[in-house]
C-alpha cells in the first residue's frame, strides 16, 4: 500500500513538473516572438567565464530589427549555415544523413543543425552535448517553427549569435569589424562575417584564415546563386536554388 501511494505521489509530482515546464516554455516562445532578446544563456556563461579568467567583462549587443540588418547578411548565413532555411520545418534531415557520412573520415567534423535549431539552442539552452539539451533543442525548435516566422526566426538569430569574444549580434559585430551599420555591408562583408560562425572566437571576419577565406569565398558564390538576395515570400524559388 505505501508503494502505491508514493507511486502515486510520484507520478502526480512528474505530472505537475511537466505542466509547469510546458506552459512556461510556450509562454518564453510567445513572450520573445515579439520582444527584443535582453540576454541569453551563452552571454552570461561568456560573462562568468571571463570574470573566472580575470578578465574585463565584454558583452558587445545591439538589438536592431531585421530590416536594419542588411539581406545580404541574412543571405549569406543561408548561404554557409543552412540552404534549407526557407523550405525546412527546423531540421535538415538530408544535411544530418550528409554530416554523419562525412565526419566518418573528415578531421574537421560538420554540423547540420539549421538556423531555427542554433537559434533555440542560444536562446533557451545551455552550451553543451547532453542528450537532455539535444532533446530539448528538438522541442524548442518544434515551438519556434511552429509559432515564429522564418522572419523573426532569423531576425532572434542574427541579434543573439556569438560572433567574436564578447561581441553578439550582426550589428555589435558590423562595428567591431567594419566600423559600419549591419544595415550597410556589403556582399564580402557580409559573407566575411558569416564565414566566421563556426568557432567566432577563434576565426576573425578582418583576419582570415585559409578555412575562412574559403568559406567566405564559396559563400560569395552561392550568394550569386541565390540571386544576391533572400526572399522570404518567394519559397518556390528556393525550392528551386537547392
Amino acid at each position: 500500500m505505501f508503494k502505491l501511494i508514493a507511486s502515486w505521489a510520484i507520478w502526480k509530482l512528474i505530472k505537475k513538473i511537466g505542466i509547469y515546464f510546458l506552459a512556461i516554455s510556450l509562454l518564453l516562445v510567445f513572450f520573445f516572438k515579439w520582444v527584443p532578446v535582453p540576454i541569453t544563456p551563452l552571454m552570461i556563461n561568456r560573462c562568468i567565464e571571463q570574470k573566472s579568467n580575470g578578465e574585463s567583462l565584454k558583452l558587445n549587443k545591439d538589438w536592431e530589427s531585421l530590416d536594419n540588418i542588411s539581406n545580404r547578411l541574412q543571405l549569406a548565413v543561408v548561404c554557409t549555415e543552412d540552404q534549407n532555411f526557407l523550405i525546412h520545418n527546423g531540421f535538415d534531415f538530408t544535411a544530418i544523413k550528409k554530416a554523419l557520412a562525412e565526419n566518418k573520415w573528415k578531421k574537421r567534423k560538420r554540423g547540420a543543425s539549421t538556423i531555427s535549431q542554433q537559434t533555440a539552442k542560444n536562446l533557451f539552452l545551455w552550451q553543451g552535448r547532453s542528450w537532455l539539451r539535444k532533446g530539448l533543442e528538438v522541442y524548442f525548435t518544434f515551438l519556434i517553427e511552429i509559432f515564429w516566422s522564418k522572419e523573426r526566426i532569423m531576425e532572434v538569430y542574427l541579434n543573439i549569435i556569438e560572433m567574436g569574444d564578447g561581441v553578439y549580434g550582426a550589428e555589435a559585430a558590423s562595428q567591431k569589424y567594419f566600423h559600419k551599420s549591419a544595415a550597410a555591408l556589403s556582399n564580402q562583408q557580409a559573407a566575411a562575417i558569416a564565414a566566421i560562425l563556426p568557432n567566432p572566437l577563434k576565426f576573425s571576419a578582418t583576419n582570415p584564415t585559409r578555412y575562412t577565406l574559403k568559406r567566405q569565398k564559396f559563400a560569395m558564390r552561392q550568394m550569386r546563386y541565390w540571386g544576391g538576395k533572400l526572399n522570404y515570400d518567394d519559397l518556390q524559388n528556393s525550392k528551386d536554388n537547392l
